[in-house]
């Protein structure tokens, strides 16, 4: 029911990252495998400039480490029969397997099927894993380049087709696309599992319509950025804005007309005594979506985690549908959005 995204890591812009915040970016990553998240979103592109590929290399290096802390842990345990982080003895739970599901930017200069394929390799070496999850186009390119469009399609097929990913899915695809893709990979003989776009109280106006087609296609709905960058947490308001200049505007544009949602948001998750950031993510639970919330702390990993396990109510979920409903200025698609 919940997945995990690694937008922030390496992302300058939005969320001023520093390498040195890698150690803390761990101790949540940790947090949220000995809970049993095994799904975890990146991409080729997540990180600024210089520092492109970023999210890849430290998801990789990440689940290397903890399965080495893992096996050292177990060792202790034999040793002087201590609780580490599985608890102790033959009840310890077995650790899921990592499960990767990568974006493939479709840049200007990949234009051929072939190019998908060295891209899902090259992301393959960052992570130093030998098969991904899930190979995704990133977005799609039929709004300025259709001609590109056709070529991303076969080389994700491509992709399957090499034993290089288990199955893919598209990201940024509207409904309209989304059965166009479908319909490609299913002559093709390829699973098509998730398609994934930024789903969320502030953005429900516009991407309600995904949850039918998705269903009709037995694809998975996945919530890229379920708390909206921040703004439903109920953390900000137009005294205490996040530090990035990007957000900062944003959310000075957005604040205003999200607040008869905010003062909803805060008076559910007071009901049902949880954090405005729960009911936000367990919202998209309800509307049948796999949110995947990004975490850089190890107090945002378990406050997210315990957004599941529970459920809001139908009336509840209604509630936050109608005030999402009346947002005054939604959150800005992405600019790649299809119909």
């Amino acid at each position: 029911s919940l997945g995990w995204g690694t937008w922030s890591w390496g992302n300058r812009l939005l969320f001023d990252y520093d390498t040195s915040m890698d150690e803390e970016i761990y101790q949540s990553y940790r947090a949220v495998r000995a809970a049993g998240i095994s799904v975890f979103d990146t991409a080729d592109s997540y990180g600024t400039l210089d520092l492109n590929g970023r999210a890849e290399i430290l998801l990789g290096q990440f689940e290397r480490r903890f399965l080495q802390e893992i096996e050292e842990e177990e060792k202790s345990q034999d040793n002087n029969g201590g609780k580490f982080l599985f608890g102790s003895g033959s009840t310890s739970p077995p650790v899921v397997s990592q499960q990767v599901a990568t974006k493939i930017a479709p840049y200007p200069w990949r234009i051929t099927r072939g190019s998908m394929v060295s891209a899902a390799r090259e992301s393959l070496k960052r992570l130093e894993q030998d098969k991904l999850a899930i190979a995704q186009t990133h977005w799609s390119t039929s709004k300025y380049q259709p001609f590109q469009e056709g070529a991303l399609w076969e080389g994700l097929a491509d992709i399957y087709d090499e034993g290089l990913c288990e199955a893919v899915g598209v990201s940024n695809y509207g409904p309209q696309q989304l059965q166009k893709v479908s319909a490609r990979m299913k002559e093709r003989n390829v699973p098509l599992a998730t398609a994934q776009i930024q789903y969320s109280l502030m953005t429900y106006k516009d991407c309600k319509d995904m949850n039918p087609v998705c269903d009709e296609e037995g694809v998975r709905l996945i919530s890229y950025s379920p708390l909206c960058l921040g703004l439903l947490t109920g953390k900000y308001d137009l005294d205490n804005l996040p530090k990035s200049n990007a957000r900062k505007q944003l959310f000075r544009e957005l604040l205003p007309g999200a607040q008869g949602l905010l003062n909803t948001l805060e008076v559910i998750a007071k009901d049902v005594d949880k954090t405005q950031s729960q009911v936000a993510i367990n919202w998209a639970i309800c509307k049948g979506t796999v949110p995947i919330p990004g975490v850089r702390t190890l107090g945002m990993a378990e406050e997210n985690l315990a957004a599941t396990g529970w459920s809001l109510s139908a009336g509840a979920v209604d509630e936050l549908d109608r005030a999402a409903s009346n947002v005054g200025k939604p959150m800005i698609q992405n600019i790649f959005q299809t119909k």
